[in-house]
């Protein structure tokens, strides 16, 4: 494994319903907020042994099946790629909670056990009742207008590849240790992306082997490592960082549980822009050079300056699609773009 020297900060003393949630926006930067969840039901549950940790989470389970992740030992809990990057290397199936906690129960303690993980699951329809005793205060404005979705994530040791998220994410590590490895937005390139698709889970993900890295195959790796830093989790703590991060997630326990918010502040009518990459690909990336260089003039005048400077000397009722954009100029827009793509 990489050894990296820089910590993520790391606040203390902070009172679970006094989180500074707009400041920790603000930052733009990861920021553990120790010990902020240490009171919560589950992380005592925790502390008491793992068995302990299962048998309260089951309290909340009504019998509706999961999808469960299985990796084999040798694989040693890396959910990613078969060795020719023709498919994955694990298997994924609807289970029963009370069946996969049975079979990480029967492991405990066992080094070279099978992988089991169970990722982003929605706790309020898996778990209904679980937030009413383990839950963040969301008591900024911003999050009536964006609520977030709450997820669990549970399992052994397992190591989520580094990928990056469109939300703003808050982790709370609830029980067992946690380490996520952090990348800066712009460290994309030197952290050699994979497929589009598949994805092991949803997200393109680093094809660097964190474990035992190729700097022959992949150099530019070194550069990443001079920009990454690591948060160490123990039980209680939450970790903030915002959309588009790169982190690599390791479980690094016999049984852990990981609850997470993620949410954004554009309006639910804005599009997502994954699916202008998309787009991207298909009407600019093989252009000529000189026409993808104008047509990045374009977009940076259009869509990445100022939001209002392409409209801003138009009359306010010739700018159309330059004006702010609201639900119906985006209901609009929406068919604009499907009538021409259907053409």
């Amino acid at each position: 494994m990489v050894e990296i020297a820089r910590r993520t900060e790391e606040l203390t003393g902070i009172a679970p319903d006094a989180i500074p949630y707009g400041e920790l926006l603000e930052t733009d930067r990861p920021v553990i907020l120790k010990g902020v969840v240490a009171d919560w039901p589950l992380v005592q549950a925790g502390l008491t042994s793992p068995g302990a940790a299962m048998d309260y989470l089951l309290t909340f389970y009504q019998g509706r099946p999961v999808v469960g992740y299985t990796c084999p030992p040798e694989v040693k809990g890396r959910y990613f790629y078969n060795e020719d990057v023709s498919g994955l290397n694990f298997e994924r199936g609807r289970v029963q909670l009370t069946d996969y906690l049975d079979a990480i129960r029967s492991h405990l303690g066992n080094p070279d056990a099978p992988s089991f993980y169970i990722g982003s699951t929605d706790l309020d329809l898996y778990l209904p009742g679980f937030r009413s005793e383990n839950d963040l205060a969301l008591n900024h404005p911003m999050f009536a207008a964006n609520p977030p979705l709450a997820s669990i994530w549970i399992g052994n040791r397992t190591t989520a590849t580094c990928h990056y998220d469109m939300s703003n994410n808050m982790a709370c590590t609830l029980v067992g240790r946690r380490r996520f490895t952090l990348f800066p937005p712009h460290q994309i390139a030197n952290l050699y992306p994979g497929p589009l698709e598949p994805t092991p889970g949803g997200q393109v993900v680093s094809m660097v082997n964190f474990r035992d890295p190729d700097f022959k195959a992949h150099p530019g790796f070194a550069e990443a490592l001079e920009h990454a830093e690591v948060a160490e989790m123990e039980p209680g703590d939450m970790l903030f960082y915002p959309a588009m991060w790169w982190h690599h997630v390791e479980a690094l326990s016999d049984f852990n549980a990981m609850v997470n918010y993620w949410w954004n502040t554009s309006p639910a009518f804005i599009d997502t822009p994954q699916n202008t990459l998309l787009h991207a690909l298909l009407s600019l990336r093989d252009r000529p050079e000189p026409e993808k260089r104008a047509w990045k003039a374009v977009f940076d005048y259009y869509v990445f300056g100022a939001a209002g400077q392409a409209g801003a000397h138009l009359p306010e009722h010739a700018r159309g699609n330059l004006a702010p954009m609201d639900e119906m100029r985006a209901r609009r827009l929406r068919a604009q773009l499907l009538q021409r793509l259907n053409r």
